[in-house]
């Protein structure tokens, strides 16, 4: 468009209908339809009355959309009311933003288990079936008076309130498996037993634990012998002490070198046992050193830098370090549920009602996920939601009804045109 007229003397005007902001969302929406998600959530028609204008199954994937969207907190849904593509998805019958905090206090307690059961339904297919197990916590500060949010360690927000939850995610899919929300005051593996027995059960029978993995937060005999008992292979951090070092360099045996360039990586294996431990467990130790090149004299800084690592397996300690430093992606995760899906910030002062809302953002971060492994080019296989969002998500449309017939007219400077109409195609394509 050229302009010949000066900005300052263009008057604006609201008139504009059936127009949207998220017009490179519709790929997304089409491949809900094709998955039949609300029908999927017809189980908790029953928590609300048979007249509800809007039942229970209808306000989850409101929220599914909105956290995919670019919603962070529930008072932002007040953008998605008057978005015609949104009203289309709808089906021009939405709730008010107020009364999406009412129905996720207002959801029974028995809830989590069931939306947990009904992700894994979702999720089965792109699972492989061997797994791979990653387990970590994370902090989320709260700035209320919300219900079991308690003062603990809060790298962050030293003395804030908080909520500890665990999440255990896939290691080669990147998709979450499980979540629990936790008081902030809980430690890291408190609970972390019954919580990966309720993870195990929500596994199907096709599909068996290979391995588990997890930082010194998880540490103790009780958790290794779960594990063992279960006879399934683990690798977890240790805390790299005294008494451990002092049996790491009083063992005979030498340190093999495995990199021997700007920086030099030694390790070794030993059978060494914690004084809280019932056995002695094999434990595989790297250090490194940095070499330095002075006056065409090369020499070895010897302080050395240890990262121990406690597993069943029998690797050398080199396979044993990158297998468990490939755990360090699911950082990445738990920051794009936080950063992306806003799984820190809390919406209710209800406990039940704040796990259900963590559950349900973490559902829209699986669904996103199986989006791009399905139906998204490889390039963009790795973006994270918020560029998603910049790139796709975020252009102008506007609905044009003629003949019957109904399109979604886009920008025409929408920069991935031909991205946008191959992920309409391989949606189109699901049964």
């Amino acid at each position: 468009m050229k302009f010949t007229t000066n900005l300052s003397n263009i008057k604006a005007n609201f008139n504009l209908k059936n127009a949207t902001n998220h017009a490179g969302l519709l790929p997304f929406l089409q491949f809900l339809k094709k998955v039949e998600l609300e029908s999927t959530f017809r189980c908790f028609d029953s928590i609300k009355k048979g007249n509800s204008r809007f039942p229970f199954r209808k306000i989850i994937v409101y929220l599914i959309i909105g956290w995919v969207a670019s919603c962070s907190r529930l008072f932002h849904f007040r953008s998605l009311q008057k978005d015609a593509l949104i009203q289309q998805f709808m089906g021009c019958s939405y709730p008010h933003y107020s009364l999406l905090g009412k129905d996720l206090r207002f959801a029974k307690c028995n809830v989590q288990l069931d939306i947990k059961e009904l992700m894994h339904d979702i999720i089965e297919p792109a699972l492989p079936p061997s797994l791979i197990l990653d387990f970590d916590s994370t902090v989320e500060t709260v700035y209320g008076h919300q219900e079991l949010a308690k003062t603990g360690a809060n790298p962050h927000k030293p003395g804030r309130k908080s909520y500890h939850p665990l999440l255990v995610y896939e290691g080669q899919t990147r998709l979450c498996l499980n979540a629990v929300l936790r008081p902030g005051n809980r430690h890291t593996a408190d609970n972390a037993i019954e919580f990966v027995k309720e993870t195990l059960n929500l596994l199907s029978e096709s599909q068996t634990v290979s391995y588990a993995r997890f930082d010194k937060g998880f540490a103790g005999e009780e958790f290794y012998s779960y594990w063992e008992g279960k006879h399934i292979d683990y690798a977890g951090k240790l805390k790299w002490t005294g008494r451990l070092a002092k049996a790491i360099y009083d063992d005979p045996e030498p340190w093999t070198r495995f990199v021997d360039e700007d920086t030099v990586i030694e390790g070794k294996t030993i059978d060494y046992q914690a004084t809280s431990w019932d056995k002695p467990r094999r434990v595989s130790v790297i250090r490194k050193a940095d070499r330095y090149e002075m006056d065409q004299l090369q020499f070895i800084d010897f302080i050395w830098e240890h990262e121990a690592i406690v597993h069943t397996m029998n690797w050398p300690p080199m396979d044993i370090w990158r297998f468990y430093n490939q755990r360090a992606c699911m950082e990445n995760y738990i920051k794009e549920a936080k950063y992306g899906f806003s799984i820190n910030r809390i919406p209710t002062g209800s406990f039940k009602a704040n796990e259900l809302d963590l559950l349900i953002k973490l559902f829209a971060y699986n669904l996103f996920e199986l989006f791009k492994k399905d139906h998204c080019p490889a390039p963009m296989k790795s973006y994270t939601i918020q560029r998603f969002r910049r790139e796709i998500v975020q252009a102008a449309g506007l609905f044009v009804y003629h003949a019957r017939q109904i399109m979604l007219k886009i920008q025409e400077g929408y920069l991935h045109k031909k991205v946008f109409m191959n992920m309409v195609q391989s949606v189109q394509q699901l049964e």
